[in-house]
């Protein structure tokens, strides 16, 4: 009986791993897939939009709506969301979970609809509160008005949106929820080519790509809410009254459990708010070129700084837990040299190929040469900071394996009034550049103070190891520097004006720049000891 026992204990272990892999696969594939199609997406609203005010304006309006988009919706709502949902379910079986999903999702309808309507109303005024600098450039904040009026019930789907994917996660159903951001960056794309020809308007583009924005937030709804239904899953609405009724129990602590994920999204909310006001005054086209420069820093985040956190959390918590300080030492240190390896490669690689990357991406259409120029110059700032960026990645999951939320934002707070200061300072000498610097700089201090905590409590301290790999770290970023400088000194030679050229002739060439400079950091590093190969491999799976 004992062996039968532990042989079904054997096959149950199996078959739960095999579903983990399986829904990580799945979430994990949809996020790609879902990059991709966001990375078209920004080449055509180049195409169309460029730089210009009617960009600017924009991405403003597809701004504001985000900017309360992570307090109402995804992680903070989800979070707080999926454990209740699972133990109601659990508990009280699933007319019970119904129950409390449909409370929540009355709540949130009629708080977010009630705060729609108020934004749609007085709209002028915050975004007036918003970009100011805008009032300088006649009819450019009136047409951010009227965009962002366009764009804001985004909000409220999105938001409602979150919740169903919340309930359906619960029941170990992701894909149609993991999909939802594909189907916003693909009805944008066919809004430019479909709306924007039955516009008349001299910002068709933009006015198409607004309606594109808040008819992909319906649409999110609409296919959720039929996955739900097909699951057996689906609640109705409940009355105005009814759902104050409501309020109590789950539905309290529900919104208790999400104050601090409010409180913290918030400060980075606030930071994206300020950086939205300074550049307002810059001028036509900044906003334009940071969001353009901005996106292209976060795709080495995205890929790399998120699969170090997910790879270290697990790994750090089972060490404290088990009261085994110096193996989580340890493993914070493998977590910071492969943190610093990725990013000092990134930061050069975007640095030194700033130009001909945005020229060959962007460069077509509405994005002129000059708008090439000016993104690259802001792309080379945000890339500075890169390498703190990832050290924060590598650096905050010890502070959430110990259950510490404080520390964390605490040092976004501090951060958020350092960005500030900075930008207001060198906006005045540097303009929108001065801006990205500022963002650089704070990223670094950010970086410093994780460092500094986790020394002074006694919880860090770098390791022979890390001493002995960190030069020989830099040495191979170096020399992937200098062999691109070479590279691009060779073309420029023999082919001036690849980089302007709108040909497959050019993405090859700027392929092949990458290519080498990835192959002779790789082979530098690993040869020279800097990271053995086999450590490489363990992070991709554990990230995986």
């Amino acid at each position: 009986m004992t062996i039968l026992f532990l042989f079904k204990s054997y096959i149950s272990c199996i078959v739960l791993t095999m579903s983990l892999i399986k829904s990580i696969t799945t979430v994990g594939g949809f996020t790609l897939l879902s990059r991709i199609v966001g990375f078209v997406r920004d080449i055509l609203i180049a195409k169309f939009l460029g730089a210009s005010m009617m960009a600017d304006a924009f991405f403003v309006a597809l701004r504001f709506p985000n900017l309360f988009r992570s307090l109402f919706a995804e992680g903070t709502l989800n979070v707080a969301f999926v454990p209740l949902f699972s133990g109601e379910l659990h508990e009280k079986g699933k007319s019970g979970a119904l129950l409390f999903a449909k409370a929540v999702f009355s709540f949130l309808f009629y708080v977010l609809l009630i705060f729609t309507v108020l934004m749609e109303i007085f709209m002028p005024s915050f975004m007036f509160i918003l970009a100011p600098g805008f009032e300088s450039i006649p009819g450019k904040l009136e047409l951010t008005t009227s965009l962002s009026r366009i764009t804001f019930p985004f909000l409220l789907c999105v938001s409602l949106v979150s919740l169903l994917s919340g309930v359906l996660n619960s029941v170990g159903k992701f894909w149609a929820a993991a999909f939802t951001p594909t189907l916003l960056n693909l009805m944008m794309i066919g809004a430019l080519y479909i709306i924007t020809p039955f516009v008349n308007n001299p910002y068709a583009p933009a006015y198409a790509l607004s309606i594109g924005v808040c008819l992909a937030g319906f649409l999110e709804l609409v296919w959720l809410l039929y996955y739900v239904k097909k699951e057996g899953l689906l609640f109705g609405l409940l009355g105005p009254v009814k759902a104050l009724i409501h309020m109590g129990g789950n539905v309290k602590l529900l919104l208790k459990r999400m104050g601090p994920g409010v409180l913290g999204s918030g400060v980075y909310q606030i930071n994206l708010f300020l950086d939205t006001l300074f550049v307002s005054f810059v001028g036509a086209g900044a906003i334009s070129w940071l969001n353009y420069a901005h996106h292209m820093f976060q795709l080495p985040i995205g890929i790399i700084g998120v699969a170090i956190g997910i790879a270290l959390l697990p790994v750090l918590s089972k060490h404290i837990k088990a009261g085994e300080k110096e193996e989580a030492n340890t493993q914070i240190n493998r977590g910071l040299e492969i943190s610093l390896a990725m990013s000092i490669a990134s930061m050069i690689g975007l640095a030194l190929l700033a130009h001909p990357i945005i020229a060959v991406l962007f460069e077509r259409g509405a994005f002129t040469m000059n708008d090439t120029l000016q993104t690259s110059k802001a792309l080379i700032m945000f890339s500075i900071g890169l390498p703190a960026y990832m050290m924060t990645k590598a650096l905050s999951p010890f502070f959430y394996a110990r259950g510490d939320t404080v520390t964390p934002v605490k040092i976004a707070i501090f951060g958020v009034a350092l960005n500030a200061a900075l930008a207001l300072t060198l906006m005045q000498f540097y303009g929108f550049v001065g801006i990205a610097a500022a963002t650089g700089i704070t990223v670094w201090v950010n970086a410093i103070q994780y460092m500094y905590r986790l020394k002074r409590q006694g919880e860090f301290s770098l390791d022979a190891t890390f001493k002995y790999r960190l030069p020989r770290i830099v040495a191979a970023g170096v020399t992937m520097g200098v062999c691109l400088l070479l590279t691009l000194r060779f073309f420029a030679g023999c082919y001036p004006n690849w980089q302007h050229e709108t040909n497959l002739h050019s993405v090859l060439l700027l392929g092949l720049l990458v290519f080498i400079g990835a192959a002779v950091f790789a082979l530098v590093l690993i040869g020279s000891g800097g990271i053995p190969l086999n450590e490489i491999k363990r992070f991709i799976r554990r990230g995986k």
